[in-house]
Formats: structure tokens, C-alpha cells, sequence
């Protein structure tokens, strides 16, 4: 059984995922590094890893979902940076969770323009969201016309 450094107890590690053309990896990183009080900061291709007390750790993401709102993600990850049950360094090969990712990195583009679109418009414009425990049953005529722009 494998041996964790104490400084883990008591700790969170979450990710920062970025999504702009306007704020790069390193610049979350530099901004991270500059207002960090005793958190581990890591850069990567895809935004930071954070690890570091709880509070902490909120604390610099709060910050930094200040820069660009709409295109800043954050992310739980289970084990600390450098951990023997997740390094790529020891499993030989991409890190599990990595095939993950990057499914999510394909998705949150959507995630931005949506956002964007919603502070594009005014609030009484975008009509209040349904319900989604109330159940509507979808009218045969309506069915019948999806059917048959399918068949064509």
C-alpha cells in the first residue's frame, strides 16, 4: 500500500478548464500564482489544476471566473497532482479520466455560446423555462410531420 504525503489530508483539487480566444492556460496560471496564499498550482494544455484547503481553493476560482465568466470551468479531480494512483508518469500512458476530458472539451463551446447568448438578451425576451417534471404529450399531428421530414 502506497504512502500520501500528509499535506493531502485536508485538501481539494479541482480543475480550471478555459475556454477562449481571449485567456490562455497561462495567463489563468500567472493570475492564479499571483493571488494563491499556499495553494499548489499546475498549468496544463486545458486551463490549472488547483490543490490546496478548501477555502483556499474557492477563493482563487472565484477569482478567477472573474476574467472571462462564460468561458472559465471548474471541475472536481479526486486525487492531488502527482499522485502514484493517477501520474501518467507511473500508469505508462494517458492518465484515466484523460478520454474524459476531452469528450467534455468538445462540449463546452456549446456551453460558452450559450451563456454569451443569454446575457445577449433581455430579460423579459427569453421566455421563462418549462417545467421539466410536467409532462407534455406530444401531438400526433406534430409527430407525424417529424416522421415525415425524416423519410424525405
Amino acid at each position: 500500500m502506497t504512502e500520501y504525503a500528509p499535506t493531502h489530508v485536508g485538501t481539494v483539487t479541482k480543475y480550471v478548464v478555459v475556454e477562449s480566444f481571449d485567456v490562455t492556460p497561462a495567463d489563468l496560471a500567472l493570475h492564479a500564482y499571483e493571488i494563491s496564499q499556499g495553494a499548489m498550482i499546475k498549468e496544463t494544455c486545458f486551463g490549472i489544476v488547483i490543490n490546496g484547503k478548501e477555502e483556499e481553493v474557492d477563493r482563487i476560482i472565484a477569482e478567477l471566473r472573474k476574467i472571462d465568466p462564460d468561458h472559465i470551468f471548474v471541475k472536481d479531480r479526486g486525487f492531488p497532482p502527482g499522485d502514484a494512483r493517477r501520474c501518467r508518469a507511473n500508469l505508462g500512458g494517458a492518465r484515466p479520466g484523460y478520454n474524459g476530458m476531452e469528450h467534455e472539451m468538445t462540449i463546452i463551446p456549446y456551453i460558452s455560446h450559450g451563456l454569451e447568448e443569454l446575457k445577449n438578451h433581455d430579460e423579459n425576451s427569453i421566455p421563462a423555462p418549462e417545467n421539466p417534471m410536467e409532462h407534455k404529450a406530444l401531438d400526433i399531428y406534430k409527430l407525424k410531420k417529424l416522421i415525415d421530414a425524416q423519410e424525405s
